[in-house]
């Protein structure tokens, strides 16, 4: 009930908190920054040529994304990433709250929005799990809007996991998988969810709450996976085992 060391470094725990994490991990992760990145999806790039010339990449261009623009606060990896899986897969639900501080970071204030709405999950997956992380994150961030938090979402299909597809398996995989439960008609929507890998879970559920009348639909996620380490993936399945 009281352990003495952080869960991440290891090192001895010199006060009572709330979770079992030191006050240098939970102030380790920084922000993603990056010198090119798409001026929608903010995805990041090593120079401007897959930009175009109002700097987005192609699948925002090409209106692949589904939706309208994408905020993140750091890279899935190191600290940040420890982090997510001890609130993830480890039940340390009280994480959301250092948690959402950071995606609350990575939102600008200027932006205006009606109603959050989390990425659900199906039902199998939160009667394991026993809740649903991007909820959590999303409770955060209504109350530090004061702005309601509507579960706008369903998940009708229990889908294969999207780790180890490719983008277009990710984004067949879920394509039916969400459904809207209510009429979101001329609301903006800040959609919360804990990762993005491609973004094709995402764009699923702005693609389904657009079809019930949303106005936007804009993303918000605590971390990303980078393009280097997705490249690096999928280069690995075109070679096959060795």
């Amino acid at each position: 009930m009281f352990p003495d060391e952080c869960a991440i470094c290891e090192r001895p725990l010199r006060k009572l908190s709330r979770v079992p994490i030191c006050d240098e991990c939970l102030r380790e992760p920084a922000p993603l920054i990056s010198e090119y990145f798409c001026l929608n999806c903010r995805t990041s790039f090593q120079n401007s040529f897959p930009l175009d010339s109002e700097g987005r990449c192609m699948l925002c261009r090409n209106g692949r994304r589904g939706f309208d623009e994408a905020f993140c606060y750091g890279a899935y990896e190191g600290t940040l990433r420890e982090l997510i899986h001890l609130f993830k897969y480890r039940g340390m639900r009280r994480l959301a709250r250092p948690l959402g501080d950071l995606l609350s970071n990575a939102l600008p204030r200027d932006r205006q929005f009606d109603a959050v709405t989390p990425v659900p999950l199906h039902w199998r997956r939160w009667w394991q799990r026993g809740f649903n992380q991007s909820e959590l994150l999303g409770k955060v961030i209504a109350r530090r809007r004061g702005i309601p938090l509507i579960k706008a979402l369903r998940r009708g299909l229990a889908t294969r996991a999207q780790a180890g597809l490719s983008s277009a398996l990710r984004r067949q995989n879920v394509a039916a998988a969400f459904r809207a439960r209510r009429s979101v008609a001329g609301l903006r929507i800040l959609l919360i969810d804990d990762v993005m890998t491609t973004g094709a879970t995402a764009g699923a559920c702005a693609i389904a709450l657009k079809k019930r009348g949303a106005k936007s639909v804009s993303l918000l996620v605590l971390a990303r996976v980078e393009r280097r380490l997705l490249e690096k993936a999928d280069l690995g399945k075109r070679k096959g085992p060795v």
